[in-house]
């Protein structure tokens, strides 16, 4: 017997549904820290989320979980002891090494693309046995297989440096419906508000037309891609409604200083905000860390960044009680060779690199890995990204043997099937 197949989300409830159960709530205000109470506590309860940090271009990860001072390789930086005890860090994570108790970092991932143009994609699509098809990014998987929380905003939103605009390729087959809603610098998209001169009567007599226009446009087309211009514009109608989560100026000031005035820290903040609003996916982006050259001065910069603005969304997840109910992933691509070039660099090393979680049936407090005494390569048992994989979808609740995709019939993983979970990780 094959195993069930997802459900997806759409089919369980209908639109007007959804605006029925969360319409009075939402209407009720925003949150001054921008969620009503009601909503805040039922999404406490019940509502599973996710923050994805991604640092692009490979966190060395001798700087940061897994340091070797006084090796060959190790570099100038000390390790500092954490609130783990035995457990050491980088000295350019102070802030991270008192939270170590929340975190769980395997330090034994071993994988196999060695640049940015295979990697990024392979990492984030969990690179399951090829079928012809193209897998969706993690944040359009959960998506497919979560769909919205109650909130009713977009399930899957990515804060990035940089454009923003919707991005349809993340959901590979399962259609651009799943892709993610980029923020560029943490902004709202561009006409996002109703213009002044345009009342509400009028405002909603447009888009009846425009509903009206799209069925219509709808009867001659792929249904993929109709779907996805009215899903991104039914979403779109409720962030009009909770614009406020883009308006700084009414964010703590305390806040803003805790998570760093530099682009990292305020879009980490930005990507707070939506979780605390009800987003299922959050994607925050930092770029810059391929390191070639002057690797020690520029980790030093990057990683302190890192360190306070991740140490600041865990201290803000766990005093509100929303990390037991958020998974928090935080990696790269791959992580830097132990070598050192003639640059004072460190080059692409998938071989041996860390990747640090918390949150949402994630064992806390955990170091589940080690590389061998110069950081070279993993000693013992190494972890490939499908193993990642199914580390998350069950600590989020899916068990990848008993849930599938449909590609128009064709039954396909969720994650490698030759792969499991991390032994040590899960709660």
């Amino acid at each position: 017997m094959n195993p069930p197949r997802c459900t997806p989300w759409e089919h369980d409830h209908t639109r007007r549904q959804w605006l029925g159960g969360v319409g009075g709530a939402l209407a009720c205000g925003a949150l001054g820290g921008l969620l009503t109470p009601v909503i805040g506590e039922e999404l406490k309860k019940k509502e599973k989320q996710v923050l994805f940090v991604w640092l692009d271009g490979g966190l060395s990860q001798l700087e940061s979980w897994d340091p070797k001072p006084g090796t060959d390789f190790g570099g100038p930086f000390r390790s500092i002891p954490t609130s783990v005890p035995g457990t050491h860090v980088c000295e350019l994570m102070p802030r991270l090494a008192k939270q170590m108790h929340r975190l769980c970092v395997v330090r034994s991932m071993c994988t196999k693309d060695n640049s940015h143009s295979a990697g990024v994609a392979r990492i984030q699509r969990g690179d399951p046995k090829n079928r012809g098809v193209i897998y969706p990014f993690f944040g359009s998987a959960i998506a497919k297989l979560m769909g919205p929380t109650a909130s009713n905003l977009p399930p899957y939103v990515w804060v990035k440096p940089g454009s923003g605009g919707f991005k349809p390729e993340d959901g590979g087959f399962l259609g651009p419906k799943y892709g993610a809603l980029a923020f560029g610098d943490g902004k709202p998209p561009e006409n996002l508000l109703r213009p002044a001169t345009l009342d509400v009567a009028a405002d909603a007599a447009r888009n009846e037309l425009r509903s009206a226009l799209n069925q219509r446009y709808a009867q001659r087309r792929r249904a993929p891609n109709t779907e996805a211009s009215s899903f991104v514009f039914d979403t779109a109608e409720e962030l009009i409604r909770r614009a406020d989560i883009f308006d700084t100026s009414r964010y703590n000031p305390r806040d803003i200083e805790r998570y760093g005035r530099h682009d990292l820290g305020q879009q980490m903040l930005i990507g707070r905000k939506m979780l605390e609003a009800g987003v299922r996916f959050v994607k925050v982006n930092s770029y810059g860390w391929d390191t070639h050259g002057d690797n020690f001065n520029a980790q030093a910069s990057l990683v302190g960044k890192f360190d306070q603005a991740f140490s600041a969304v865990l201290e803000d997840l766990a005093a509100t009680g929303q990390l037991e109910h958020t998974l928090v992933v935080a990696m790269s691509e791959f992580g830097r060779t132990p070598r050192i070039n003639g640059s004072a660099g460190r080059d692409h090393w998938p071989e041996a690199w860390s990747i640090a979680m918390a949150g949402c049936g994630i064992k806390a407090g955990a170091v589940v890995g080690a590389t061998n005494a110069k950081g070279t390569f993993v000693q013992g048992e190494g972890y490939d990204i499908g193993h990642m994989f199914h580390t998350w979808f069950r600590a989020l609740g899916i068990d990848p043997a008993k849930v599938e995709y449909s590609n128009n019939g064709q039954p396909l993983p969720i994650a490698h099937e030759d792969m499991k979970a991390i032994p040590g990780t899960l709660a």
